[in-house]
C-alpha cells in the first residue's frame, strides 16, 4: 500500500481472476480506510492470520500480467535496505500514472501504409476522387508510411483515408508513440563513431572484456578525455548483442545535450526518463524500456528505478554527484542502486567522473571496481591548472578584483568566451544596516534572507519564504541599507557595466524556470561569439563549451572550513569540474580562483598536483578517523515545530537504542542526539542521532531495531522522523 506503515494487509481476491493468474506484481484497487487505493500483490497465500470474514476483497485486478520482475526485485532491495516502507518505495518507483491506476500502456500513434492491392491501383479507379488519388500516390512514395499526423500536415483529411481504406487502397497500424519499430532494423548508427586514441582504445577493450558478467569499472578521466564516446561505443556493442543500455546522468540540465548527442549517433530508439517530462511522457518511456523496445534509456536519479527487458550495461556518468542521492522521503543512492543493480543482473557496470567519490575511489584502489584512467584531453592541451588569486585586502567590485577583471578583458579581445563561476543566486547573500549592523534574517529559519533585483525582494533559500524589501531598518529606523556579497545577478550587473558590448548570459536556477531556458542559453553561447557565462554549479558538470578559455572562480572558500566532514571532498570536486570547461577545444585554458585562504594546505595542494593527490590525503584522513569510506553510517533525522517534542524523542530514542546496543553487545556506536548545521529550518527543528559501525551488516541491524522502536513509541507519532544510510551530508 502507499502507506508510511512497514507491513503488508491482507485481502481476499476478487470473483474475476486476471488472465494470468494471481501471482506477485499485479496491481489492484482496494479499498484502504476510506480511501480507495492502488496496491501491489507481493505474495499468495492460502491462509491468513485474520479470519477470513475480517478480509476486504479486492476490488478489481488493474493488470493482466504483473509489473516486471526485476522492478519488483529492485524495490523490495531498496526497502530493506534503506529501511523504508516498502509500499513507500513501490509508490514512489512507480510512474505517477501507473499509482493512479491507469493501464499499463503507453500512448499509441496511427501509420498509414499502401497496400499491394493499392500499389497496383490504375489511375482511373479514383478519376472521381482527385484528392484520394494525390494521397495515394504521396503514400506510395513512403513504402514506410506515413503517421496520421504527417498526412493531415500535407491538408489530407481523415474522411479520405477512410475512404481509401474501405477500398482497401491502404491500410492502418497502431505503434508506440515512443521508440517505435525500426523502418531499416539490422542498422544501429545513424554518424560513424569517432576514432579513439590509445587511452580510450585500451578502456575500450577493458571493458568489451566482462560483457557477459558482472564487471564493475571506475572510469577516471580528466574533463575533456573523451568519457562520453567511449560510453557511445561501448553501448554499440551491447546494443548489437541485442541488450539494453541505461544511462544515468547527475542533472535534468545535462539531460537535452546527451539526449541530442545519443540522438545522432544511433538510429534506434533512445528515450529519456527525467522530472521534467510529463506523466504521459514518461509512462511512455517507461512502458518502451520495460518492453525492450527502447534499446538505449538515458535519465536521472529517478531513472535507475526503469525496468528493461534485457539489460545489458549501466553506466552512471558523474558518479560522483550529490545529486545522485535522493535527500527526502525515500533516501536512496541511485548510484549504489545501479550497483546494486548491475551484480542483479549479472552486468558491467562504469562509473565515470574526472572527480571520483572516495567511495568509489577507495574500492577502486582495494580492488573491488577495476580502476581505468583517461589522462589525455581530447584537446591534445592538459587540463588547466588552479591559480589561486588573494583577495585579503583588495578592494572587489561586483565580486571580482581588478587584475581578475583585466584577464577577462583580454580573453573577450582575443575572441574567446568567459565563464565566471559564483555558486550564490541572488543579488547578495543578504541586506544590511550600515548603521547598526542589523542584517535581514528569515523568520523561519537560522538562515539570512538572500537579496535578489528581478524581481526586488528578499528570499530566503532553505524555505522559499519571500518578503518585500524594507524602506528602512527595522531596528534603527536608518535608511542606509547595503548589500553584502555578491550572487549572481550582483556579478552580472558589474559585468554589464564594465563590457557593454559583450552579451552577458547569467545562468542559475532563476533564469532558467522556464522549460528549455537553458538549452535556448546554451545554444546562444555555442555559436562561439565573444560573452561572458555568470553561472552556479548548473554550469559547471558535463556541459561542454568549446569556446569558453578562461574560468573565474569568485570565491573558493564556502567548503574549506564547513562542518560536514564531507564538504572538503565535495568542494574540490566542484572546483575541478568547473575548471574543466575551460580550454576544451583549439585554445588552452586558464583557471583563476579568488580566495581569502591562498595558504590553505588542502587548497593549495589542489592546485598544484590536482584533485588525485587531495583525494588521496583526504583518504588517508577518513582512515584514521574512522570515517567513510572506512566506515558506515547512518542517520535518524527528527524535525518537529516544538523544540521540547524533538528533543524529548531524540534523546529517548538515543538511550533506548544505546542500551539494545549494550544488552546484545553489537559494534555499534551511537552519537547524539545533536542539532543538526541548520536547527531551525521551515519553522520545524531539527536534531540528529548519529550511528557508525564497521561492518554494515551491523549498521543495519541496529537501525531496523530502532525503525520498529519508533513505530511503537507513542511520542514519535507527534515528530517527523526518517532514517538516511550512507548519508552524503549532514545538513
Amino acid at each position: 500500500m502507499p502507506s508510511p506503515l512497514r507491513r503488508l494487509f491482507d485481502y481476499r481476491p476478487c470473483q474475476t481472476a486476471p488472465a494470468a493468474g494471481w501471482q506477485p506484481g499485479l496491481r489492484v484497487r482496494v479499498s484502504f480506510g476510506r480511501r480507495q487505493v492502488v496496491g501491489v500483490v507481493l505474495e499468495c497465500r492460502e491462509h491468513s492470520t485474520l479470519p477470513l470474514a475480517d478480509l476486504k476483497p479486492i476490488e478489481a485486478c488493474l493488470d493482466d500480467a504483473p509489473l516486471p520482475a526485476d522492478w519488483l526485485w529492485l524495490c523490495r532491495f531498496t526497502a530493506r535496505y534503506y529501511q523504508h516502507p516498502l509500499g513507500g518505495t513501490l509508490h514512489q518507483a512507480l510512474p505517477t500514472l501507473l499509482r493512479q491506476g491507469r493501464p499499463l500502456q503507453g500512448r499509441t500513434r496511427e501509420r498509414w501504409r499502401v497496400t499491394s492491392q493499392g500499389l497496383d491501383a490504375a489511375p482511373e479507379r479514383l478519376a472521381r476522387a482527385p484528392r484520394q488519388a494525390a494521397l495515394l500516390g504521396m503514400l506510395r512514395q513512403h513504402p514506410h508510411g506515413l503517421v496520421s499526423q504527417a498526412v493531415l500536415a500535407q491538408s489530407f483529411t481523415r474522411d479520405q483515408l477512410r475512404a481509401l481504406a474501405d477500398k482497401g487502397l491502404v491500410e492502418r497500424s497502431e505503434e508506440p508513440l515512443a521508440a517505435p519499430p525500426l523502418t531499416e532494423p539490422g542498422r544501429l548508427l545513424a554518424e560513424p563513431a569517432l576514432p579513439l586514441n590509445h587511452e580510450q582504445a585500451a578502456t575500450l577493450a577493458a571493458l568489451h572484456e566482462g560483457l557477459e558478467a558482472f564487471h564493475p569499472c571506475l572510469l577516471h578521466g580528466v574533463t575533456g578525455s573523451g568519457k562520453t564516446e567511449v560510453y557511445l561505443q561501448l553501448i554499440e556493442a551491447v546494443v548489437a548483442r541485442g541488450r539494453q543500455a541505461l544511462v544515468l546522468v547527475p542533472e535534468i540540465g545535462l539531460t537535452p545535450q546527451t539526449l541530442a548527442r545519443f540522438r545522432r549517433r544511433f538510429r534506434m530508439p533512445v528515450v529519456a526518463l527525467h522530472s521534467g517530462l510529463t506523466d504521459h511522457e514518461r509512462l511512455d518511456a517507461w512502458t518502451a524500456a520495460a518492453s525492450g523496445r527502447a534499446p538505449i534509456v538515458i535519465g536521472t536519479r529517478s531513472a535507475v528505478f526503469t525496468p528493461l527487458a534485457c539489460p545489458g550495461v549501466i553506466i552512471v556518468d558523474e558518479e560522483h554527484d550529490g545529486s545522485f542521492k535522493q535527500q527526502e522521503g525515500l533516501r536512496y543512492h541511485a548510484r549504489d542502486l545501479a550497483v546494486a543493480r548491475a551484480h542483479h543482473h549479472h552486468i558491467p557496470l562504469v562509473l565515470g567522473s574526472a572527480t571520483p567519490s572516495l567511495e568509489s575511489l577507495q574500492r577502486a584502489l582495494a580492488g573491488d571496481y577495476r580502476h581505468l584512467r583517461l589522462t589525455q584531453r581530447a584537446s591534445r592541451h592538459p587540463p588547466a591548472r588552479l591559480e589561486l588569486i588573494d583577495l585579503r585586502g583588495r578592494r572587489r567590485q561586483g565580486g571580482l578584483i581588478p587584475p581578475v577583471l583585466e584577464a577577462i578583458g583580454e580573453t573577450l579581445a582575443a575572441g574567446h568566451q568567459v565563464l565566471v563561476f559564483i555558486n550564490r543566486r541572488g543579488f547578495a547573500p543578504t541586506l544590511a544596516c550600515h548603521a547598526c549592523g542589523w542584517l535581514a534574517e528569515c523568520d523561519h529559519c537560522d538562515a539570512r534572507m538572500t537579496l535578489h533585483r528581478q524581481p526586488p525582494l528578499l528570499a530566503c533559500h532553505h524555505c522559499d519564504r519571500r518578503r518585500p524589501l524594507p524602506d528602512a531598518c527595522p531596528e534603527c529606523g536608518s535608511a542606509d541599507l547595503r548589500p553584502l556579497g555578491s550572487g549572481t545577478e550582483r556579478t552580472e550587473e558589474t559585468l554589464a557595466e564594465r563590457f557593454p558590448e559583450t552579451p552577458v548570459y547569467r545562468i542559475d536556477r532563476d533564469s532558467t524556470r522556464r522549460r528549455d531556458a537553458l538549452e535556448q542559453l546554451l545554444g546562444e553561447v555555442r555559436r562561439g561569439a565573444p560573452c561572458l557565462l555568470v553561472g552556479t554549479q548548473m554550469l559547471a558538470k558535463g556541459h561542454h563549451l568549446p569556446h569558453v578559455t578562461l574560468v573565474v572562480v569568485v570565491n573558493a572558500d564556502a567548503g574549506l572550513y564547513a562542518s560536514d566532514f564531507r564538504a572538503l571532498e565535495h568542494s574540490a570536486q566542484l572546483l575541478e569540474q568547473v575548471a574543466g570547461r575551460a580550454g576544451r577545444a583549439a585554445h588552452r585554458g586558464r583557471v583563476l580562483v579568488q580566495t581569502m585562504h591562498a595558504d590553505d594546505p588542502n587548497l593549495r595542494l589542489l592546485a598544484h598536483q590536482g584533485y588525485d593527490a587531495l583525494a588521496e590525503q583526504l583518504l588517508e584522513e577518513r582512515r584514521a578517523a574512522a570515517l567513510p569510506p572506512f566506515r558506515f553510517l547512518a542517520l535518524l533525522r527528527l524535525e518537529s515545530p516544538r523544540d521540547e517534542a524533538v528533543q524529548a524523542l531524540a534523546g529517548a530514542a538515543a538511550r533506548a537504542l544505546r542500551d539494545h546496543l549494550g544488552e546484545h553487545r553489537l559494534d555499534v556506536d551511537c552519537l547524539g542526539p545533536v542539532p543538526a548545521p541548520m536547527e531551525r529550518r521551515q519553522n520545524r527543528y531539527h536534531l540528529q542521532v548519529m550511528l557508525t559501525a564497521e561492518k554494515r551488516s551491523r549498521l543495519h541491524a541496529a537501525v531496523a531495531w530502532l525503525a520498529t522502536w519508533l513505530e511503537a513509541e507513542p511520542a514519535a507519532r507527534r515528530v517527523r522522523w526518517s532514517l538516511d544510510i550512507d548519508p552524503q551530508t549532514l545538513a
